[in-house]
């Protein structure tokens, strides 16, 4: 996917390290007369971001290695956009200046940097796909992964065959193994899907970064259970790291705000912030104990307990969703919400649901 090969910089090895959910604002670039204007936007946020960055790590202390970004942090979403249109007004190209100046702030702090962000792909003319992203102290995007489950975007599902043969699976389900660990990134609402981290589980991966702009509030919400349960059955950290509202739209702005958290592999909420602008979610990420915790026999011990070739026979011969329903042509954002329809439609006829 363009990219060093994980580990390839990397060789002083941590057994522990502090990680950042560093919970900021998004300004949004939706009214942004062209793309011109929304790369000034995109790159004022990020002479922002290193300057939180750089003080954030000298408040918590040069351990911090890993500081991973909210959803869609650069720009927000689209509303309104046609695909096209969004394509070319707010998505990042893959070598573009935009990850050369995220790649200059993890070098000079020698960090791990994560985000998200909307991304063109020269192998897919007219399309973008919504792409978790790391970055490593190099510079170097070691990790590129890009949404499964999408409502109201492009997925590599919607091009399945095309992405494969680009890609391979293991594109598909990347695991960055580096320094830090083995990691791997869940997008937003793909917390609220096990069989994405169990892949990447499948894979080696220790640590779900989990770049998200989701609602916050005081009872548990579905996404919060999920961030729990998704640590627990992979016996893996999650880094949790959501908006501190998105400025510039119609929305209000703290509608999606607060609530950034670190889980360690047993389940328990090591650091977590309410709203606004924040730096208090940090923990430790003690590598050496999870990998004790996964190499140690026991009933706790999930991973080990895994009896995948029991379900992988109803997963094959199951359909919900289609695959593939853009690969021969062009559609517009109706396409979405219209192929749930008749899914929902023919599993109902089905008996299913």
């Amino acid at each position: 996917m363009n990219q060093q090969q994980p580990d390839a910089d990397n060789t002083n090895h941590l057994d522990s390290y502090r990680a950042l959910a560093l919970q900021v604002t998004c300004h949004a670039v939706n009214q942004a007369r062209d793309r011109q204007a929304a790369r000034s936007l995109m790159l004022n946020s990020i002479a922002r971001l290193a300057q939180q960055i750089a003080a954030s790590i000298a408040f918590i202390g040069f351990d911090c290695r890993l500081i991973v970004l909210p959803e869609y942090f650069l720009t927000g979403f689209p509303m309104g956009d046609s695909l096209a249109g969004w394509a070319e007004k707010a998505c990042l190209e893959m070598a573009g200046a935009e990850y050369e100046a995220l790649g200059k702030i993890a070098q000079k702090h020698q960090i791990f940097l994560a985000g998200n962000a909307y991304e063109i792909d020269p192998n897919f003319v007219g399309l973008y796909f919504q792409t978790s992203f790391v970055i490593d102290p190099s510079g170097t995007v070691v990790l590129r992964y890009r949404r499964l489950n999408s409502l109201f975007a492009p997925t590599p599902g919607d091009v399945w065959d095309k992405y494969l043969d680009c890609y391979g699976l293991e594109g598909v389900f990347p695991v960055a193994k580096t320094a830090i660990g083995n990691l791997a990134a869940l997008a937003s609402e793909e917390i609220l899907y096990p069989e994405v981290a169990r892949c990447l589980a499948m894979r080696g991966a220790e640590i779900f970064l989990h770049s998200t702009s989701e609602v916050y509030g005081k009872t548990l919400t579905p996404k919060d259970a999920a961030k729990i349960s998704r640590a627990v059955e992979n016996m893996a950290y999650v880094v949790s790291s959501n908006t501190a509202g998105i400025a510039n739209i119609p929305i209000p702005v703290a509608s999606a705000d607060g609530g950034s958290k670190i889980i360690d592999y047993r389940g328990i909420v090591l650091a977590e912030t309410a709203t606004g602008e924040s730096m208090a979610t940090f923990a430790e990420i003690d590598l050496g104990a999870l990998r004790r915790d996964r190499r140690r026999p026991g009933l706790h011990n999930l991973l080990s307990r895994q009896r995948f070739e029991l379900y992988a026979q109803s997963y094959s011969q199951s359909q919900f969703y289609p695959a593939n329903t853009m690969l021969e042509k062009e559609v517009d954002r109706k396409h979405f919400i219209q192929t749930q329809q008749a899914t929902i439609e023919r599993l109902a006829k089905l008996g299913i649901i």
